[in-house]
């Protein structure tokens, strides 16, 4: 239904998802470090994550957010019925 979100873990789903609207991985930046990932992000065209997100590649963006126990919410349309962009990452245990 239009406007709904899903939530999945599905690797293959969720690069679909963020790749078909031109976001890329990313984590915060001030979290982003030598030893660590940091906090993920979906880094999406328009929303002003240049100064403050790190990109990084799908294999490491998806290590954290497998070892972390994460899902990923999201939204294919909006309620009027046009492409969303809405994304959010949970942990999983606020899914079940």
């Amino acid at each position: 239904m239009a406007g709904e979100s899903q939530t999945t873990t599905d690797h293959q789903q969720i690069r679909q998802w963020v790749e078909e609207r031109g976001g890329s991985p990313a984590v915060v930046a001030s979290t982003h470090g030598d030893e660590e990932t940091g906090i993920l992000r979906i880094d999406m065209p328009g929303y002003g994550g240049e100064d403050s997100l790190d990109h990084i590649s799908w294999d490491e963006w998806f290590e954290k957010f497998d070892r972390e126990d994460l899902a990923f919410v999201y939204q294919d349309t909006t309620k009027a019925g046009e492409k969303s962009n809405f994304n959010k990452i949970v942990s999983k245990a606020h899914v079940r």
